[in-house]
């Protein structure tokens, strides 16, 4: 043994070495690979979907009449998030040269026509935003507001002088692109920037020579030009820089019959950023003091109500059932007619709750959806969910959710035999839980998916996705809950620790109605959870990129914890008041923060986002919310369901009753 130590000591490191120095090809992950690029190579822009913060409503950069590139528009494969999220990114006629600054013509449009000048006049006033990417990187705008730098990704379509019923469209564009020139050498490790780590060996040495792109901003202005003279010009003829921005005289009006010039300049700067930190400008964590008192104040109800717990286990309930265990059984008899409080429903604790079958799909949805975004976030917070890989985050939750419809069918199957001690039933309890969830957003998203089909939005899921998304549903998830749902049924059987009475004990009346304590509970894991979600939902309805998942993690791991003690504690008091029916009450403890996450939802719609326009924008906005806060009810429900069966199990286990 002494023999294999010293030999594992020696070849280790020596493995290592050889690992090193041997000749391979390494990646990058998460994100991109590392792309270089020769002195004078061509790079060409791609463009994305036109976005507005006042409609949602995502339209292709072609809807518009701009310039469109010499082969043709050509579409980007892009993955199913990407789809999901109504993303479309096409080919465009920008063309950079490395390190070549110029000022090119691209081209002058026809004379505009009145429908051409109606969509760019509401395109315009609608604040649409162009969104840009060269190698990957969205382009940068930079704005002075009340002397604070603004940062901003995409450009407007045009703009509204104030005081002006003239609208003028951009139509020249100042590039800046920031490049780190890269020399191969021997080993290098590229540090852990958010878009991974990464490994340049000898053999890559020649072809990584070059520029790497680390910054893409752009100057948008507007220009009137004489369209005659420029119609001349072919693609790419060089002209006259300009100085932006100009005075409203010189600027491109947005008229019939007008004639557009399309015209752009490029300018190449050295940059001392490299290539792992090149994403740092996008994803600069703003208000982080925020996100630390949000988690102060979450570990300062958890620790309130584990307090109480505390209080609970210790001190009342553990004392009761020490003095109940040090008498004989004659006086037990005796005691158990002077009993009061939670040792009076024994017989009726574990009896079979209304809509049973219900409450074991909701429960599996729940684990499913708890699991995914417990999975996901955890690797976001990793790195693994890098935004250079548009779309990878709803990608991955996707899949997840698929794959973890084994462990849904699993829980539902195993607590249906739990209720009702036989297996029968178990397929019908499987195909409910397959459907609930999926069945219910499908329905939500075939609503809005018509408005955005009838607004001709990108956003507007092809009817090939639809298939393609059922497809995977059916193929993936179904089977695999239905094989969750079989191992339930071989899985030992949890049994109950005391015998239900044949007949319900009545319940005493009480002053207040139950469900009202339990609507209030959801108040706690909501004050754990609502500055988090005011930066999610500023991410995805202002366009801001949001990358804070470790914030998000410790977030969702203190949720879990005070939804899991606002329920026992909850159920506890019911007991107490000699209310057995605790299942859906232990559910909805926890479950009805997704009601205040709703109402929050609503609130910011209101009041933070006003500029919000249409009624097709409000119902997108309330669907979406809605889909949340449903899967939001469902994992926090079942967080409080199971945390409340263990400890009802836990403490009549510890009753002795004949």
């Amino acid at each position: 043994m002494a023999k294999l130590a010293t030999a594992s000591q020696f070849l280790c490191p020596l493995l290592f070495v050889l690992l090193l120095l041997c000749p391979c090809n390494a990646f990058y992950l998460p994100g991109t690979y590392m792309h270089t690029y020769a002195q004078q190579e061509e790079i060409y822009v791609k463009v994305n979907s036109l976005t507005s913060i006042e409609t949602e409503l995502p339209f292709s950069y072609y809807s518009l009449p701009y310039c469109q590139p010499k082969g043709g528009i050509k579409k980007s494969a892009e993955n199913l998030g990407e789809l999901l999220m109504g993303d479309q990114i096409d080919n465009s006629p920008y063309r950079f040269r490395v390190n070549v600054n110029e000022s090119l013509y691209l081209c002058t449009t026809n004379a505009l026509n009145e429908h051409d000048v109606t969509l760019l006049k509401q395109r315009t006033r609608d604040l649409y935003q162009v969104n840009m990417i060269l190698d990957n990187l969205p382009v940068l705008r930079y704005t002075n507001q009340n002397g604070a730098i603004i940062q901003w990704t995409g450009f407007p379509v045009g703009y509204t002088p104030d005081g002006s019923s003239d609208d003028y469209i951009v139509n020249h564009l100042k590039f800046k692109v920031l490049v780190h020139e890269y020399e191969g050498g021997n080993v290098k490790i590229i540090g852990t920037g958010e878009e991974g780590m990464g490994v340049i060996t000898e053999n890559d040495k020649n072809t990584m020579n070059g520029y790497e792109i680390v910054g893409f901003e752009v100057v948008p202005c507007s220009v009137k030009r004489d369209p005659d003279a420029m119609s001349k010009l072919n693609m790419y003829d060089s002209v006259d820089k300009v100085n932006c921005p100009l005075e409203i005289e010189r600027s491109q009006p947005i008229r019939e019959q007008e004639r557009i010039t399309f015209t752009y300049e490029v300018e190449f700067v050295k940059s001392d950023i490299k290539w792992p930190s090149r994403w740092d400008h996008y994803l600069k964590m703003e208000g982080a003091k925020v996100h630390w008192f949000s988690i102060m104040n979450s570990l300062m109800v958890i620790l309130f109500l584990a307090g109480i717990v505390f209080v609970i286990f210790l001190r009342t309930v553990r004392r009761d059932l020490t003095r109940y265990e040090e008498l004989d059984r004659e006086s037990q008899a005796q005691m158990t007619e002077e009993l009061s409080g939670w040792k009076l429903v024994v017989g009726d604790v574990f009896r079979e709750p209304t809509y049973s079958k219900l409450i074991c799909v909701m429960v599996g949805d729940g684990v499913q959806i708890l699991g995914m975004a417990i999975i996901t976030i955890v690797f976001a917070a990793l790195g693994f969910m890098s935004p250079a890989s548009r779309g990878m985050l709803l990608t991955g939750m996707i899949i997840l959710y698929l794959f973890l419809g084994i462990i849904a069918g699993y829980v539902s199957v195993r607590l249906w035999r739990t209720i009702k001690g036989t297996s029968e039933g178990w397929r019908s309890v499987s195909w409910s839980t397959a459907c609930f969830f999926p069945g219910v957003s499908f329905l939500v998203l075939t609503i809005l998916n018509f408005m955005l089909w009838a607004n001709n939005s990108t956003g507007a899921l092809p009817i090939s996705l639809f298939f393609a998304i059922f497809a995977l549903w059916f193929c993936i998830s179904v089977p695999l809950t239905l094989i969750g749902g079989f191992m339930g049924t071989r899985a030992e059987q949890i049994e109950y620790p005391v015998r239900t009475n044949q007949i319900p004990r009545e319940i005493p009346a009480r002053k207040y109605p139950s469900w009202l304590l339990v609507a209030g509970a959801g108040t706690l894991p909501f004050g754990t959870l609502f500055i988090e979600l005011f930066f999610i939902l500023s991410s995805i309805w202002l366009g801001r990129f949001y990358y804070v998942f470790g914030f998000l993690l410790v977030v969702l791991l203190l949720l879990v914890v005070v939804c899991a003690e606002v329920s026992v504690v909850l159920t506890y008091m019911h007991l107490c008041v000699e209310d057995w029916r605790w299942w859906w009450k232990a559910f909805f403890a926890s479950g009805s923060v997704a009601v205040y996450v709703f109402l929050y939802s609503i609130n910011y719609l209101v009041f933070d986002l006003k500029s919000l326009s249409g009624p097709v924008s409000a119902m997108l906005y309330v669907g979406y919310v809605f889909i949340v806060s449903l899967a939001i009810m469902l994992a926090t429900g079942t967080i409080g369901f199971l945390t409340s069966f263990s400890f009802v199990h836990y403490l009549f286990s510890s009753v002795k009753i004949d």
